[in-house]
């Protein structure tokens, strides 16, 4: 018996919804990240690129558990001496939303090139309104 492999050509796309609304923050991503992959789908090939689109809103009303809202950081660095900056996830949260889910999404995604093409397909919105009402995307519900 031979192994199936897919093909990039071949691929039929289809479009998610998540609503991230009381749900983890992580959770979403993740299961946004395994859409995004192509994991759920029977002919998964792990190099090849065969995900689907997904577009998550309310954003701004995701939930970090624990103490994640004051103890969690992000990061980033200039290069040079003292140019450390750090922001925490609250003012995070309070301020981009959408910026927090993007971020949770690519770190679980793989960092190589299906991962860019696959985070090009990820549309986040802080709230329920979005942009892609004439792609029929089918709500996706998010395990807790």
């Amino acid at each position: 018996m031979s192994t199936y492999m897919a093909k990039a050509e071949t691929v039929e796309r289809s479009w998610y919804i998540i609503d991230a609304a009381g749900k983890p923050l992580g959770k979403t991503a993740a299961a946004a990240a395994n859409i995004l992959r192509g994991k759920h789908r029977p002919e998964f090939t792990p190099h090849v690129d065969c995900g689907e689109f997904v577009v998550i809103v309310n954003c701004a009303k995701a939930v970090l558990t624990g103490k994640k809202l004051d103890q969690k950081f992000y990061r980033t660095h200039s290069g040079y001496i003292g140019g450390l900056k750090e922001t925490s996830y609250r003012k995070l949260m309070a301020t981009r939303p959408e910026f927090a889910m993007q971020l949770a999404v690519k770190g679980m995604l793989p960092h190589n090139t299906i991962g860019a093409k696959s985070l090009t397909r990820l549309k986040v919105y802080a709230g329920s309104e979005h942009k892609q009402q004439a792609q029929k995307p089918v709500p996706y519900e998010v395990e807790m």
